[in-house]
C-alpha cells in the first residue's frame, strides 16, 4: 500500500477521483499491523474501486490532528474531499468488509 505524507495528502487523498481509504498507523502499534496484512487482502481485492494507502501518524502530525485521529488504528474513508466514514480500532476481515460494502460492494 502506497504511503501518503501530510505534504501530499491533498493531492493523493483530498483530490482523488475514486473513495480513498486512509489508515493512520505507527511502528509500534500492535493493533496496527494485525490489520495490515487483511488490508493488503481487501486491497488486492477491490484497488480498483478503492484507493488503500497509509499515514504514520508519528512522521505526519498535522493530517491527523486535522481529522481529530486520536486513537490508532483509524482507518477514514474519504470522498469527494471529505470523510464519509470513520473505522477505528483492529477489525477482522469480515467486520471490515461490511463496513467498507458501500464503497466496494
Amino acid at each position: 500500500m502506497q504511503a501518503v505524507t501530510d505534504a501530499d495528502f491533498e493531492a493523493e487523498v483530498l483530490k482523488s477521483d475514486k473513495p480513498v481509504l486512509v489508515d493512520f498507523w505507527a511502528e509500534w502499534c500492535g493493533p496496527c499491523r494485525q490489520v495490515d496484512p487483511i488490508l493488503k487482502e481487501i486491497n488486492e481485492a477491490h484497488g480498483e474501486k478503492l484507493t488503500f494507502v497509509k499515514m504514520n501518524v508519528d512522521e505526519n502530525p498535522v493530517t491527523p490532528a486535522t481529522y481529530r485521529v486520536t486513537g490508532i488504528p483509524t482507518l477514514n474513508v474519504y470522498q469527494n474531499g471529505e470523510v464519509v466514514k470513520q473505522i477505528v480500532g483492529a477489525k477482522p476481515k469480515a467486520a471490515l468488509l461490511n463496513e467498507l460494502s458501500e464503497f466496494i460492494g
